[in-house]
């Protein structure tokens, strides 16, 4: 069985949600399923240099290959037409496609193309489908949703949702779809030796709350913030990541922190990956997130994964699976139920040991990629047979 990525970028700037593709791809593989990633070369807005990669040549990674086609024109939307010609080109070669993100001009397009070959095709929305996320831009998505994503997603063999609640929430525009329910998983390399507590002065009886995530609105930091300041108990925050499309949101959070009570509290160490973001993940002792919106949080799911209980809000999509498995602490997006939440859970270490526990349990359980790969396989296979039968009456 041939699979076909669809996915506008794989840059680690666009975050987890994109970069869950390469581990589904290497489960896949090494399941025995032959999979290509169609991508393009982006790596942030204009201004910022592309991918140095080879365009157009199939790249070996992990078993699994990697095409990259050059983000031209409107390379702020991760368009490529020579993506698209491809597709166009190359269909037949393959039994199913799985196209990530919706709203984005390559992810439609390729969709439409994918239905014009007769190449099933599963649509995974990102979070997109959200009737608060629609709301910006309304009349804009209104209208793009009419000419592209409606058609879309009538045709479309399922509908990946990464949650219950995702599934539960998201606008269909009318149309009935097939609501495939898979999570992401999770694959994090070794920590490093390095101790981050000496690596950032971090005296070890000073509880270390971590947020890793993109700085963005609708991740919770004008609620965390406030609510940190009002903390009364030792503790220290570090905060990792960046947002090189938003520099300006950034550079107010840091200003925000430098400028307030947090400052000789608070390290500020900018995007981590590999063994270092490991490292710091297992260090924390309470991982928080308090997004407006998560239609999956990947960046929770690693936290679990290395044992490290966490502390989001009821918006991050899956909180009932945290609260049932008693791996951390819900709040509201409020500053005042987030501090309370904060008190509570920064004062017994028992009780962090305990759902930190249950938290690596439930990750194993429940976001490894293997058995992720193997719903996945299923479910391509039930595509590709439903395919071949209307092919072949």
């Amino acid at each position: 069985m041939k699979i076909l990525q669809i996915v506008p970028s794989i840059s680690l700037v666009y975050g987890g949600p994109s970069q869950m593709v390469l581990g589904l791809s290497s489960a896949l593989a090494e399941a025995g399923i032959e999979v290509t990633i169609a991508t393009t070369d982006s790596n942030g807005d204009v201004g910022q240099a592309p991918l140095d990669v080879p365009l157009g040549i199939p790249i070996a990674q992990n078993g699994y290959k990697i095409l990259y086609f050059r983000c031209s024109p409107f390379r702020r939307y991760k368009f490529s037409i020579d993506l698209l010609q491809w597709l166009s080109n190359n269909a037949q070669n393959y039994d199913v496609a799985h196209i990530h993100a919706l709203f984005s001009p390559v992810s439609s397009c390729s969709a439409a193309i994918a239905r014009s070959r007769q190449l099933p095709y599963i649509l995974r929305p990102l979070g997109t489908l959200d009737p608060a996320d629609l709301q910006k831009k309304r009349h804009l998505k209104r209208l793009y949703a009419a000419v592209l994503e409606r058609p879309n997603l009538s045709r479309a063999a399922a509908v990946h949702f990464t949650s219950d609640q995702e599934a539960k929430t998201s606008e269909r525009f009318n149309t009935v779809t097939r609501d495939l329910v898979i999570p992401l998983g999770v694959s994090l390399p070794p920590s490093e030796s390095i101790s981050i507590r000496e690596k950032l002065s971090i005296p070890t009886d000073k509880p270390i709350l971590l947020f890793m995530s993109r700085i963005d609105p609708k991740k919770g930091l004008d609620l965390l913030l406030p609510a940190l300041e009002t903390l009364d108990r030792e503790f220290h925050f570090v905060l990792a990541g960046g947002n090189p499309q938003d520099p300006s949101y950034e550079a107010a959070i840091r200003d925000r922190i430098q400028s307030s009570s947090l400052k000789d509290k608070t390290s500020i160490v900018g995007f981590i990956t590999g063994s270092e973001k490991t490292a710091l993940l297992k260090t924390a002792d309470l991982f928080v997130l308090p997004s407006y919106y998560e239609n999956f949080g990947i960046a929770v799911a690693e936290a679990m994964s290395v044992g490290t209980p966490v502390v989001i809000s009821d918006q991050v999509h899956i909180w009932q699976e945290i609260e049932r498995s008693q791996s951390g602490w819900i709040c509201t997006c409020d500053v005042e139920r987030l501090t309370q939440t904060l008190k509570e859970a920064i004062c017994d270490r028992a009780e962090q040991l305990r759902r930190g526990k249950n938290a690596q349990i439930h990750a194993q359980k429940h976001y490894s990629w293997n058995a992720i790969a193997q719903q996945m396989i299923t479910t391509y296979r039930e595509i590709q047979r439903t395919n071949s039968k209307s092919a072949n009456p």
